[in-house]
């Protein structure tokens, strides 16, 4: 008729309750590594890396190190690499240093000194078949991905 239930079971049971957005004003200044697990708003000043779900660098934000974050929208000044799945740089963007993306938006009149790269989000595995078509006929070849030389052919 009882039950006697088990407190850790019902609190790994309850949905997490995403954290509340961290913004860093203005005229603070820190000095150090950032680490969140939800979305950080910096308009201040940071020497040391970001990591982050989502960061927004607000317009009078200057940030000297990296940025690792899923999505990254920048307004103010960065210098340092940007690695993440979404990057979008705002017309008042200042960035020095290179951009790893899955995703990239520029605004006409963005600043950006440094190489773009865009980055394979998931990575495709290849089994080292091509697939050929030859006067209407297909044919498979696999290649031996160090000699660049055909090894089978079936019809």
């Amino acid at each position: 008729m009882f039950i006697k239930s088990n407190k850790s079971n019902n609190i790994e049971n309850t949905p997490k309750v995403p954290a509340n957005p961290t913004y860093i004003s203005s005229d603070i200044t820190i000095t150090g590594d950032i680490k969140s697990e939800g979305e950080v708003q910096i308009d201040g000043s940071i020497t040391g890396n970001i990591f982050a779900d989502t960061l927004t660098v607000g317009e009078t934000a200057n940030i000297n190190g990296e940025i690792n974050a899923e999505v990254v929208y920048v307004h103010g000044k960065v210098i340092g690499e940007i690695n993440a799945k979404s990057v979008a740089l705002a017309k008042t963007a200042h960035i020095q240093g290179d951009i790893l993306h899955g995703n990239l938006s520029i605004d006409q009149g963005a600043f950006l000194e440094g190489h773009c790269r865009r980055m394979d989000i998931e990575k495709k595995q290849t089994d080292g078949t091509l697939k050929l078509l030859v006067k209407g006929v297909s044919k498979d070849k696999t290649i031996n991905k160090i000699d660049r030389n055909p090894l089978t052919e079936n019809n």
